[in-house]
């Protein structure tokens, strides 16, 4: 809360923005601390303005070469990211990778936190059911973890919005979105019961 008071007295000018992955979970309850900060705007006007806010405050740019795979860091709407001692934040723009900032995303939020200073920055909380969605397409260290603490801790997790969250962005050209989520489903189903109906629905779709 702190650091997004801090960015809201640098920026000139207002800016909206997505919180998702450790940030929002944050929110959620489901940590006490992270040292890792996933945002993502709407354009890249705004992601620019916030850049500005952070060089202020020392961060400078950091290589996403230790953080992703190398089939991530080929796409093009991958992050920007920067960095001062042990924070680091990943700042996307319309897309996570191939996954685009949908109507869903818009308007199934769980929180709105506003920084008003000079100007006004606007942090929205994704809901549980995207969170996990982005973690399953952002595929890094500790990821799935988080997955499994969200599901585990949520007792009624909507597997079917999330289900049909992805068959949209597979359906609006993301083409990874149903093969993320279905190895993220294998994997998590060691630890909890995930209905088969969720699984046939994908392969449904990839057919």
């Amino acid at each position: 809360m702190d650091l997004f008071r801090i960015i809201a007295s640098n920026i000139k000018k207002d800016i909206t923005c997505y919180a998702f992955g450790g940030t929002a979970m944050l929110f959620y309850g489901y940590k006490d601390e992270t040292k890792d900060v996933d945002i993502l705007f709407e354009n890249e006007g705004s992601r620019s303005e916030f850049i500005n806010s952070l060089k202020k405050m020392g961060f400078e740019d950091y290589s996403p070469l230790r953080i992703y795979i190398p089939e991530k860091l080929r796409d093009r709407a991958r992050p920007l990211i920067f960095k001062r001692e042990d924070y680091r934040l990943d700042l996307f723009v319309a897309k996570v990778f191939r996954t685009q900032l949908s109507p869903g995303m818009k308007e199934n939020l769980y929180a709105v936190h506003e920084f008003r200073q000079k100007k006004l920055l606007v942090v929205k909380v994704l809901s549980r059911e995207h969170i996990v969605q982005l973690k399953a397409k952002t595929e890094r260290q500790n990821d799935f973890e988080d997955i499994r603490t969200i599901v585990e801790k949520t007792k009624n997790f909507n597997w079917q919005y999330l289900i049909d969250e992805v068959i949209w962005q597979h359906r609006h050209g993301d083409s990874w979105a149903l093969l993320d989520t279905d190895k993220m489903m294998k994997e998590l189903k060691r630890y909890v019961f995930i209905e088969k109906k969720y699984f046939d629905q994908l392969h449904k779709a990839q057919k």
